[in-house]
């Protein structure tokens, strides 16, 4: 079964256009991650500096695996001047209802 993080982030509103180029950079590392199955990053347009990033894995113990490894810890190095604050879930995805074709 798909497990999503979700993670929320907390950007120094100043350094925002610094943050998505960076995230950019350590996303496409990740997507190589054999484990990895997507990632998405969105800015919320009620509260300035907080975005959030939805990233999909095989599982759980696959994505453990990769938060502890030396290059994760390099990836978070790498965006933690950007942060001020944020939080991470873990969640497992129950049902993924994709758009069904319009028929005419």
């Amino acid at each position: 079964m798909t497990h999503t993080v979700i993670l929320r982030m907390e950007i120094f509103p100043e350094k925002s256009a610094d943050f998505e180029r960076t995230w950019r950079e350590v996303g496409e590392a990740i997507s190589r991650e054999p484990d990895n199955l997507g990632q998405t990053l969105v800015r919320d347009t009620e509260r300035e500096g907080v975005y959030w990033v939805l990233t999909d894995w095989t599982d759980e113990p696959r994505f453990r695996a990769f938060e502890l490894s030396p290059q994760h810890v390099e990836h978070r190095r790498r965006l933690a001047p950007y942060r001020r604050d944020g939080a991470m879930n873990v969640t497992e995805v129950i049902h993924r209802i994709r758009p069904v074709a319009a028929t005419t």
